[in-house]
């Protein structure tokens, strides 16, 4: 069961990671609205990231609304998901066709 319960998206994280850090500044200059939790400050969020990565603690983890994930993405992959689930376009999903 996911640990935090929102109507958005949910990103996993670690402050140590640069992947998570370059995915939270492309959903901010996007202006897509998500929720942050850091599974070192959450165990019960940590169970649920290694739940859905075959035990490992794969950050960034990223939860949409109808419950697809994204695992460390690309800003192509997540400019495509957030299309596709969130309906918001931006100019990397323009420019991959979506």
């Amino acid at each position: 069961m996911q640990p935090t319960q929102t109507d958005g998206l949910v990103i996993y994280t670690t402050s140590w990671c640069g992947d998570c850090r370059r995915s939270k500044r492309w959903l901010k200059d996007n202006q897509v609205p998500f929720t942050e939790v850091d599974i070192e400050q959450n165990e019960s969020a940590a169970a649920y990231v290694r739940s859905v990565n075959a035990g490992s603690d794969t950050v960034p983890t990223l939860v949409f609304p109808d419950g697809s994930i994204l695992r460390e993405p690309s800003n192509r992959q997540l400019a495509a998901q957030v299309a596709q689930v969130l309906h918001i376009a931006t100019p990397d999903a323009e420019r991959a066709g979506q």
